[in-house]
């Protein structure tokens, strides 16, 4: 059965896009605790990118993850009740806070490596459909990139109203 959302169309793309995150991590966090392992898929991102980068200051970790900075320090202070990061100040500015895995956290990593080999190959089984949304994800940033949702909207707008 159809419901309203689905029938919108592209007007109500951000509240598919949200639904589908949801599904994702709801069935992320089962193969998690199917696996043995106490992991919030809501961390990925930040454990992904400490593991990538071992220490990263709080903006830099943002920038990476494309969050907003409070949404940022609010996984960080929920990591950091779990012990998975640690932060201290940066030697050369103390304004700067340098976040880093904790060995609780590089040990989860461990243990989560052959489980990201499981999602992986399952994300991309679910994905391998004729329009593959990983490329569409990469296509429709680039675009964000060159004239945001706003912009492209103000400037039909203006064309609308010249017209």
């Amino acid at each position: 059965m159809i419901n309203a959302i689905d029938q919108s169309g592209i007007l109500a793309i951000s509240t598919r896009l949200q639904r589908l995150g949801e599904l994702l991590r709801k069935d992320g966090q089962q193969i998690y605790k199917a696996h043995g392992i106490d992991f919030e898929p809501k961390w990925f991102p930040v454990v992904y990118s400490l593991h990538a980068n071992e220490v990263l200051s709080v903006v830099e970790i943002a920038h990476e993850i494309g969050y907003t900075h409070p949404s940022t320090i609010s996984l960080l202070k929920e990591l950091e009740a779990q012990k998975l990061v640690r932060s201290r100040k940066d030697k050369t500015d103390t304004r700067k806070r340098l976040i880093s895995l904790t060995e609780k956290g590089q040990q989860l990593v461990t243990e989560m490596k052959p489980v990201w080999e499981l999602i992986t190959a399952a994300l991309t089984d679910l994905t391998n459909t004729s329009n593959n949304i990983m490329h569409a994800i990469n296509e429709v940033e680039a675009r964000f990139r060159e004239k945001s949702f706003f912009e492209r909207a103000e400037e039909i707008h203006r064309h609308q109203s010249q017209g």
